[in-house]
């Protein structure tokens, strides 16, 4: 199906944060599958993992026992706020789970009108009919009606407006600590922290959408710790399988305590070449100081981007986001435009919403291909604006 506007471009292989196409030219790759490759590409443990279980075993369904499954729940769950967890293919699917989840515990709580969920405007939870009724945005949802109800949408960061819409029917709050398509727009630490204690005024759920901001992007393992707050739900995926697919969604006990057996399920989701990438990806990204290396390069990153866009003020707004998960807010250019003439200069980077390009390398760059990138920005936006300028001549 024509579902896509791809670029007339073929990768062959990859290495590092570099990706070579089938002419072998080199691209250097700050779009990282968007946020997915949080490790480069053909990284050696990863790859390593990958072969010894294809090796093995590749399939059998969650009819029976899968060891490598559980220990990557245990250490899930010893890493972060979670006490249960549950495997999925792809971040929608976590989504999914994540409101079940939601729904099914105030079900067993002899609530069950209290089913409606709170979502930001400007939001991106995935393509499915719950994922698209939940964000609400006319680019998602024209032409799929009816979409399904349960769903209302506030302002990102206006804890008056989100007080406001809780009502009786309120079960839960959900919500992208970092919007990624939305415009990689951080919500603030206070807004988080109001957010936590609403839902525990209203006996609300808190639901985190970490899919693209979370498994170590911004600095910490989820985007939602620097608030310092504890959610009730998380749906992970994206860098959780560092370019491999699947995703998971990560509750507390009590949030857990309606999803029974029989209440869900997977035939494909937490299999055994899953979760032996998925082990590799956290021996790498609880690695002592991986974190701190995180953090280091994206504050360069960001310090780069904001001279940057001082020294091209006509062309970029400002610079946000949180760790390695930036955005450049353009000012009179077009960010697909953009995206390709930098893809023809040799950097790969994503489009988002609010006019902004995104910039999610791998967590593994070093200073010298950040300041690569500034260089290919640079080249990209001269060309931009001189072809701007012999458009209006």
């Amino acid at each position: 199906m024509s579902c896509y506007r791809q670029a007339d471009v073929a990768f062959e292989r990859g290495e590092g944060a570099y990706i070579y196409d089938v002419n072998a030219k080199r691209y250097l790759d700050f779009n990282a599958g968007i946020a997915v490759s949080s490790f480069g590409h053909a990284h050696p443990h990863l790859v390593k993992a990958l072969q010894d279980q294809a090796a093995k075993l590749w399939h059998t369904s969650n009819l029976y026992r899968i060891p490598h499954q559980d220990r990557l729940a245990e250490r899930l769950v010893a890493n972060s706020f979670a006490d249960k967890c549950f495997f999925v293919n792809s971040g929608v699917e976590a989504i999914e789970c994540a409101i079940k989840t939601a729904r099914k515990y105030f079900y067993d709580q002899g609530q069950p009108d209290k089913n409606r969920i709170i979502t930001l405007e400007g939001s991106f939870h995935g393509r499915s009919m719950a994922a698209i009724s939940a964000a609400g945005q006319e680019k998602l949802v024209t032409g799929f009606g009816p979409l399904l109800p349960g769903f209302d949408r506030v302002r990102p960061d206006d804890l008056e407006a989100m007080a406001h819409a809780i009502g009786p029917e309120t079960a839960a709050i959900l919500v992208e600590p970092v919007l990624g398509e939305g415009g990689v727009l951080p919500l603030s630490d206070g807004y988080l922290q109001g957010l936590r204690a609403l839902c525990d005024q209203h006996d609300l759920l808190l639901i985190c959408d970490e899919i693209q901001c979370g498994m170590g992007r911004t600095g910490k393992l989820f985007a939602f710790e620097w608030a310092g707050i504890t959610p009730d739900i998380v749906a992970a995926a994206k860098g959780i399988g560092g370019g491999f697919p699947f995703g998971a969604c990560l509750a507390t006990e009590k949030a857990a305590s309606g999803m029974t057996p029989g209440s869900h399920g997977t035939t494909y989701g937490g299999n055994p070449l899953a979760m032996a990438v998925g082990n590799a990806v956290l021996d790498l990204l609880l690695a002592p100081g991986f974190l701190d290396h995180v953090n280091e390069i994206g504050t360069y990153l960001k310090e780069q981007l904001d001279h940057f866009a001082a020294q091209n003020h006509n062309s970029v707004e400002l610079v946000r986001g949180r760790g390695l998960m930036l955005g450049l807010k353009l000012r009179g250019l077009d960010p697909r435009e953009t995206v390709a003439t930098a893809l023809a200069n040799g950097l790969l980077v994503a489009p988002a919403g609010d006019n902004v390009i995104r910039l999610l390398p791998p967590l593994i760059i070093e200073k010298a291909q950040v300041d690569e990138a500034i260089g290919l920005l640079e080249t990209t936006l001269s060309a931009m604006i001189g072809d701007r300028a012999q458009k209006a001549g």
